[in-house]
């Protein structure tokens, strides 16, 4: 109990924001924003109408928190714990065809998305296809429920797990404002962790490469079609062609690594074009990340699935890293649980209703999950299969100081926090398997959604307690 009170005392806020001065406030504000033009801390404007149509055009700080959000120490060392065995997790579930097909089979029928990415799956499956080298990527984000003062999962991300190099350098401008300003505010720049993200998924990136052993192939980003910095799927589709021992050749080119920035949404398959390219690569003896079955081993069903009595027992044999698992698995139900989908009806705000979506925004909350429930069980249809219910976890909350557009907002806020990791294995031999820095995101406490790129909340870095 009394650990319990120690770790809500130190979450409360490491700053006392009524009494730091003005002044002092203007000062740190200007020297981020300076900072944040020399360090690349910046992304396109969407009001300028030329904005990423020509490089360093319409360039605008990315939303960031001022000053770092306090994390207690232990459940910082938890998460990171965590990466490897989920790593491994991932990799045993996406050898399980079976499992996959099966979990996601009522899915299948009534989301057409899902239904597209199993359809390649089974394809793959049928050609008897072995990923003897196997890239992931992976970012599993977790908050720390205030109440029970566990931290527990949200979601593993298992494809185009973002702001790694972003946070890097967020977590650098934190350590550089506290070196400056960290006496007069009472805080250590040495208390944030340093942030290697996007050094190791570099290197996770070029180790793929190389046991690809083709030096004259390349690595491929397949990007979505406002973005510039790679191929798209559209012109993979026009530009691809697969040479009879599966070489993947783009624009002539062979490509050894497919690192996926696009296609994790509906959105980026606007026609079968799209569809054609992602087979194409599937079928291909390029690394892919992830590969379809690393991308369905990511999905809230299979999520929900996995933390099932019983189930991680299919994929792990260690019994501590079952039970590291579990203790951080939050409150997980189909919506075939009637018992479950009673009580969401009748305390809405106690649950989460997730469809199989990733990049944010997609989730149902409060009366919203009420209103859903009634009607899917009004229509008695089989349109449930689409969503999963996940208990609610209500984090700290903290005062801090969000920064977008230049202008400084103080506010009450809750973050959540993002670890990364990356696995590389070549048929028997793990290459790597680490954790690999984190992402902290801070949003205010009224939002529901976390996501920054859609913008609801700010990139932030951890103040260790």
């Amino acid at each position: 109990m009394e650990i319990a009170k120690g770790i809500g005392a130190a979450l409360k806020s490491i700053v006392d924001y009524h009494g730091i001065d003005e002044g002092l406030i203007q000062k740190i504000v200007f020297d981020a924003l300076v900072w944040s033009s020399l360090h690349g801390l910046v992304v396109g404007d969407r009001n300028v109408q030329r904005s990423g149509q020509l490089p360093g055009v319409g360039m605008v700080h990315a939303p960031f928190a001022l000053l770092p959000m306090p994390f207690p120490e232990s459940h910082w060392k938890q998460a990171c714990e965590l990466a490897p065995v989920f790593n491994e997790l991932i990799d045993r579930v996406s050898l399980d065809g079976k499992f996959l097909q099966d979990s996601l089979s009522r899915t299948k029928k009534v989301d057409a998305f899902t239904s597209k990415l199993l359809d390649i799956h089974s394809k793959i499956l049928e050609m008897n296809k072995k990923e003897e080298i196997r890239l992931g990527l992976h970012r599993s984000d977790y908050m720390l429920d205030e109440k029970t003062k566990l931290l527990l999962q949200i979601e593993l991300n298992t494809i185009s797990s973002s702001f790694p190099g972003l946070g890097c350098l967020v977590t650098d401008l934190h350590r550089t404002l506290l070196n400056y300003y960290g006496e007069g505010l009472g805080l250590d720049s040495k208390r944030i962790p340093r942030n290697t993200a996007v050094g190791q998924f570099a290197e996770a990136l070029a180790k793929a490469w190389t046991e690809y052993n083709n030096p004259r192939a390349v690595a491929m980003v397949v990007v979505q079609t406002e973005e510039h910095n790679m191929k798209t799927l559209a012109e993979i589709d026009r530009e691809g062609k697969l040479l009879s021992d599966g070489t993947l050749l783009v624009d002539g080119q062979a490509v050894a690594v497919v690192y996926f920035r696009a296609g994790y949404a509906p959105t980026d398959y606007p026609s079968e074009s799209e569809w054609r390219a992602r087979l194409l690569m599937e079928q291909s003896s390029a690394i892919k990340c992830p590969s379809i079955s690393y991308h369905l081993a990511g999905t809230k069903k299979i999520q929900q699935e996995l933390a099932k009595p019983n189930v991680l027992e299919r994929f792990l044999e260690n019994k501590e890293d079952i039970a590291k698992l579990q203790k951080c698995f939050a409150g997980l139900w189909s919506l075939d649980d009637s018992e479950i989908t009673r009580k969401a009806i009748e305390k809405p705000e106690l649950f989460v209703m997730k469809p199989q979506r990733e990049g944010g925004g997609n989730n149902i909350y409060g009366d919203d999950v009420k209103e859903t429930l009634l009607r899917l069980q009004k229509e008695g249809s089989e349109e449930n299969a689409a969503y999963i219910l996940m208990q609610r976890i209500f984090p700290t909350v903290s005062s801090t100081f969000l920064m977008r557009d230049g202008i400084c907002h103080k506010d009450h806020a809750i973050s959540e926090l993002g670890v990364y990791s990356a696995y590389l294995r070549n048929k028997e031999n793990v290459i790597m398997n680490d954790q690999c820095g984190y992402l902290m995101r801070t949003k205010i406490s009224t939002s529901n959604e976390g996501g920054v790129a859609a913008g609801f909340a700010v990139l932030d870095s951890i103040y260790l307690t």
